[in-house]
């Protein structure tokens, strides 16, 4: 399989850090903690050695939309629309807990998602509508879209502790070739952030992920070699802006 590297520091893009939580994010979407990883063969059998439960393999498309500028990505917004599955907006949460994980709000309700693009883009809310009807409007067109081959795990790391939710891991591999896993935990509060970072970490050991180790998404991934000049553009960006809390020097992630 062919080798894939990026220049990008996972905490700079997407699962993919910014403004603070939106008051009510319980009421309109969760927080995403997440790491991603580079898996092994064996990382399946590992999971399986662990406890780790199949849930389903599952093949999708994923298509992102943005204005031609990208002012949605160089705000660190991620507007998706998975097939079947309908639309998502990642915006960034800030909990000021610093490391190699991610941290996003995830919108799901179409209500919330158009609301919060009107916001992001300056743009003169002219009515009601979903996502799909306000696309022209507001300038957005498809930006990238590829299909993704996903087998996904979920364990729970306490055996003794009957409540605890389970962690989520997602292997997948995009049609372009590249591979990528990503180790999840969903949560309400920015309070919960801290306990599942820790369990997402201790997870990423036993898998055998390095401490330090990167991976960048898909999607940055896929405009790295398929629309250098955007991929450039938002590198220059996210260099360019005052770091937040969790990203690292885009010089360390060079490579």
């Amino acid at each position: 399989m062919e080798s894939w590297q990026s220049c990008l520091a996972p905490g700079q893009f997407p699962a993919e850090d910014g403004p603070v939580l939106l008051p009510g994010s319980m009421a309109r979407g969760m927080i995403e903690v997440e790491r991603k990883f580079v898996p092994w063969p064996e990382t399946e059998e590992r999971l399986q050695e662990l406890g780790g439960t199949l849930e389903h393999r599952v093949t999708f498309r994923d298509s992102y939309y943005d204005t031609p500028e990208l002012s949605l990505m160089r705000a660190d917004h991620w507007l998706r629309q998975r097939e079947n599955s309908g639309w998502e907006l990642k915006c960034p949460a800030t909990t000021g807990v610093s490391g190699l994980h991610t941290e996003y709000l995830e919108l799901t309700a179409e209500p919330a998602i158009v609301a919060r693009l009107y916001e992001v883009l300056g743009a003169e809310v002219l009515g009601a509508g979903g996502v799909t009807a306000v696309l022209g409007t507001l300038g957005l067109q498809e930006v990238a879209s590829f299909v993704t081959n996903r087998s996904a795990w979920k364990l729970v790391l306490s055996t003794a502790d009957k409540e605890e939710p389970p962690l989520r891991v997602d292997l997948d591999t995009a049609d372009f070739g590249y591979a990528v896993g990503e180790i999840e935990a969903l949560v309400h509060e920015e309070a919960e952030v801290p306990p599942a970072l820790e369990k997402i970490n201790k997870l990423s050991s036993m898998l055998g992920v390095l401490a330090q180790e990167r991976a960048p998404a898909k999607l940055i991934v896929y405009l790295q070699h398929f629309r250098p000049q955007d991929y450039q553009r938002l590198l220059e960006v996210h260099s360019s802006r005052e770091k937040p809390q969790g990203t690292k020097d885009t010089e360390n992630s060079l490579g």
